[in-house]
């Protein structure tokens, strides 16, 4: 079957690409920040010795890794003003979900981080006075990060790849722009080749420095 290839009738959609770059971006920015914050606090209550904090906090973790994004984007923005009577845009809901389960998986991350340091050096610090706070911030975290950074690029991957599901909310995201130029020019292949270049793009740059700092920490 041929095709006559044609992008050149993409230039003037280039203003809705760039939007839709920009979203795409902003989120996955805007998630990771937050994801990465509220995952720090999941982290450190995950490692309370208060079993109801613990139960919490399991909790938590497990329903965002064992439930798919999308619907947790499709619940938090039908479902979740049902419950609470607060309508939320789908901007909003699309933050709210993507930080939540991003935060679950940071929280892991950070949580993973910090127990693989040696007990010894747990010990250590205790022995010379230090304070659990302050054996974490000179003696913990330092040797966790580390180990942490690799697999936090990682999830930030993630994160941009599933802001691709915003899409189904009606958000402006570059997927969503894909579809509003398709209609409207009913060329999906040269459309959806774009954005597919555009993710590449912004997403392999990402891989490879998870790679180096894999290899790094590994050297």
């Amino acid at each position: 079957m041929h095709y006559d290839w044609d992008f050149g009738f993409l230039l003037q959609y280039k203003g809705l690409i760039w939007v839709g770059a920009l979203y795409t971006i902003g989120f996955t920015i805007c998630t990771a920040v937050s994801g990465l914050a509220v995952g720090c606090v999941v982290a450190l209550a995950n490692l309370s010795r208060a079993r109801i904090i613990n139960a919490i906090i399991t909790g938590f973790i497990e329903i965002f890794r064992c439930t798919p994004v999308l619907v947790q984007l499709v619940w938090c923005y039908y479902a979740l003003p049902m419950l609470t009577g607060i309508e939320l845009s789908p901007a909003v809901a699309a933050f709210i979900t993507l930080t939540l389960y991003g935060a679950s998986f940071y929280g892991e991350i950070i949580r993973g981080g910090i127990i693989s340091v040696d007990l010894g050096q747990w010990d250590a610090g205790r022995a010379l006075g230090m304070r659990r706070h302050q054996l974490m911030k000179r003696i913990i975290m330092p040797q966790a990060l580390k180990r942490m950074v690799p697999p936090l690029v990682n999830q930030t991957v993630l994160q941009l790849k599933n802001t691709s599901l915003l899409s189904v909310l009606a958000v402006p995201d570059l997927l969503y722009q894909g579809q509003l130029i398709t209609s409207a020019s009913y060329r999906p292949l040269e459309t959806y080749t774009m954005i597919a270049v555009i993710y590449f793009v912004i997403l392999f740059p990402l891989t490879r420095l998870a790679r180096l700092l894999e290899a790094r920490v590994a050297g």
